[in-house]
Formats: structure tokens, sequence, C-alpha cells
């Protein structure tokens, strides 16, 4: 079934998938970055392929290719069973930078692997609601995953966090897209239990500590 989706991209975009390859079940394109949006919208819209499940999105370097970087999506249609690997080829060897459009507009979960990708490999996803690091720390100089990273590269010292007192916690709509409320965050709340919901609220816990050790003693008869 998902050789029927290659040949849907080959009818409307034509020239713009560049390669395809069938293997064991697993369909790829490679398309052209300038209509990576479009394609991707086109493989959730349409109903012959009804891409509706984001699975993973990463890239890939090739420091000796121009264009260096390949952008490569996972998708799958619970509808019609079938799936689907998109790759684009991106990079201007001269300038070192790389760039996309984000797909998040059409899929809110690629939105931190979008990301992750940035922060790693250095790609820019353009259009994304907020491209910044998420695993790095700001000060970080570089992208740790790309093939010409110095892996002895010195980086800035910054401030040592200690104690969890130290360390923000999430917004309401930290992370979410769009704004979306995620959660309220109370340490001081009587139902947390070490930073997390206690299973059981009552209105008196038990005091925090190691649990009694039963006895093994032996009653006699």
């Amino acid at each position: 079934m998902s050789k029927a989706v290659l040949e849907a991209l080959k009818t409307r975009f034509g020239d713009a998938i560049w390669d395809t390859q069938s293997q064991f079940g697993d369909e790829t394109a490679i398309v052209d970055p300038d209509k990576w949006f479009e394609i991707a919208r086109f493989l959730k819209s349409d109903p012959r392929c009804a891409m509706n499940m984001f699975v993973d999105l990463c890239g890939v370097d090739y420091p000796d290719r121009d264009p260096r970087f390949e952008v490569v999506l996972h998708l799958r249609s619970l509808e019609k069973g079938h799936r689907i690997r998109l790759k684009t080829r991106v990079g201007d060897a001269e300038a070192d930078t790389a760039e996309v459009d984000s797909i998040t507009p059409i899929w809110g979960g690629a939105n931190w692997f979008e990301r992750e990708t940035y922060d790693l490999m250095g790609i820019v996803f353009r259009g994304h609601p907020d491209l910044r690091r998420i695993l790095m720390y700001p000060e970080f100089k570089g992208h740790p995953l790309r093939k010409d990273y110095p892996a002895n590269k010195i980086q800035p010292l910054v401030e040592l966090l200690e104690g969890p007192e130290k360390f923000a916690p999430f917004g309401p709509d930290e992370g979410m897209p769009f704004g979306r409320q995620t959660h309220e965050y109370n340490r001081d709340d009587p139902k947390m239990v070490d930073g997390r919901e206690h299973p059981n609220p009552s209105p008196e816990l038990p005091a925090r500590g190691p649990a009694p050790r039963k006895s093994l003693a032996v009653k006699e008869s």
C-alpha cells in the first residue's frame, strides 16, 4: 500500500520527488527542500495517504557531500496502516548553514524534534514557533552531533545549579506549541510528594522516611 503513496507523490509533485526507494515494505521518498512543507502537508491531508501520525524526525550529517545535511521524517497512517520515510537534503557548504521549513504547523508533535535537530545539528527550521536549544544549555557553542565538532572542545563556564530549589519548574505553557496549558505546579501543595502528585492524596500524609522493616521472627507453636 505504501507504494501507492509514492506514486501519488510522483503524480502530484513530479520533479520535486528526486528519488524513491522501496525495501522490505519501507518506502522512502527524497524530495526537493523547497517543497518540503507542501509535500508533508499533502501526505497528511490527501485521503490516499492520510499520514495522520508523526513518528520521528532527525538530522544526519554527511560532511563530504553537498548538500551536507539530510532531514529524515517518519510518518504513519493509522487509518490506512502504511508508513513512509521522507528525506530532504539541505546545507550551504560555504556559509555553513542549513535551513528547511518547519512542519510543526502540520504535526504539533514535531516541535521538540525540530528543536533537538537544531540544537545538535544546527539545522534551522523556518517558521518554528520557538526554535531554541532543548538539550544543550543556552551558552553552548556549536552543535555537538556534527561530524566536525571537536570532541575536546572547551565550552564556556556557566553558573552551577545545585539543589532542586534552583531549577525553575516548567511554566504552564512551557514547551507546548501554541500556548496550550499543560499543568499547574506548586511545590508546596500537600498533594505533592518529591515533586510528584501523591497517588492517594489525603489531609494527612505519612511522614517521609524509610519504610519499617517487617519482622521475620518465627512464632513458636
